[in-house]
């Protein structure tokens, strides 16, 4: 499935109606040479504005046999660069494209997956028995839905390592069902030793919440970041530079959603009986790649919230 920037950039090209046909359509069969050419390369589809001297949109998107016969034949009739003047032409030549990019993207996760499998077995003829016998990772990661963070990866963990919960923001909502069945399982059944909440500087839901916007569906999920800059009020607005403001709020964010953890029974009575887990929030900096350590006192942080939310009475 394309990300959501490439979805927008389809469906807001004046072509967007043969685009939005290409989603289904599956009568092309895939190219090699596409995913190689200017128009993809490894990132997502994007449509430059035609104009009427430079047919870009055409040499990008016409098949690589079409490119050529255009290039070695410059007086061959090119279709008007208004869509509307030449439909159907636009149309087969939008949805072969596409059609082969949506193909390509698709298959190339299995390959980059079968290519691992081999790797991992090669270097480890039991890694995929070990993995099959059960999981018992001692980190709980609760990260953003953000597609450039992933937590293996920017950690050094193995598969096995991490039980994962991510969600826009990293939000820890006692409403949110999901969220409290992962830290619940994650505590009382794998017993985990660690529990991350992971934000990131360069947030988009927290840069969202931080706008006077009506955002539909999402306000309701933002209102919990509000919240947290409304607590936090004085502190923000003394910060006069916008991009500060909005790191701390990451920061603040974090810490906020540690405490939500803390408050509940599960971390509580867990910690009481075992010593463990122990909460920590962490920043992801784009920037330089790098994790940042809040240090939050996890037991100062505990007692506190005892004084109110205390459940280590089961």
């Amino acid at each position: 499935m394309l990300n959501s920037r490439v979805t927008t950039s389809l469906l807001q090209h004046p072509t967007s109606a043969a685009i939005r046909r290409a989603f289904i359509s599956s009568s092309s069969s895939p190219s090699s040479s596409f995913l190689s050419s200017p128009f993809v390369r490894s990132g997502p589809l994007r449509f430059p504005t035609p104009t009427a001297t430079t047919p870009s949109l055409l040499r990008h998107c016409s098949s690589d046999s079409h490119s050529s016969s255009l290039s070695s034949n410059p007086k061959s009739k090119l279709p008007n660069a208004n869509p509307s003047s030449d439909k159907s032409t636009w149309r087969a030549m939008a949805e072969k494209d596409i059609s082969r990019y949506l193909r390509q993207t698709h298959d190339r996760v299995f390959e980059h997956n079968r290519a691992w499998a081999a790797e991992k077995k090669k270097a480890d003829p039991d890694f995929f028995a070990n993995l099959s016998a059960g999981q018992t990772p001692e980190y709980l990661w609760i990260g953003c839905s953000d597609s450039r963070i992933p937590a293996e990866q920017i950690t050094g963990l193995e598969p096995g390592d991490a039980f994962v919960h991510r969600n826009i923001a990293n939000l820890v909502c006692n409403t949110d069902l999901n969220v409290m069945a992962v830290i619940n399982y994650a505590v009382r059944h794998l017993k985990v030793k660690h529990i991350v909440v992971c934000g990131h500087y360069g947030c988009g839901g927290v840069k969202a919440a931080m706008s006077a916007k009506d955002l539909g569906i999402l306000n309701p999920w933002l209102r919990n970041i509000r919240d947290v800059y409304r607590l936090h009020e004085k502190e923000l607005d003394a910060i006069p530079n916008e991009e500060e403001r909005y790191n701390r709020l990451v920061e603040l964010n974090v810490i906020e959603q540690c405490k939500n953890v803390v408050k509940t029974a599960g971390v509580q009575q867990s910690y009481a009986e075992n010593s463990f887990p122990i909460v920590h929030g962490w920043v992801f900096g784009f920037n330089d790649g790098l994790l940042r350590d809040l240090q939050i006192d996890f037991e100062g942080m505990l007692k506190d919230i005892q004084k109110i939310y205390n459940l280590t009475e089961s």
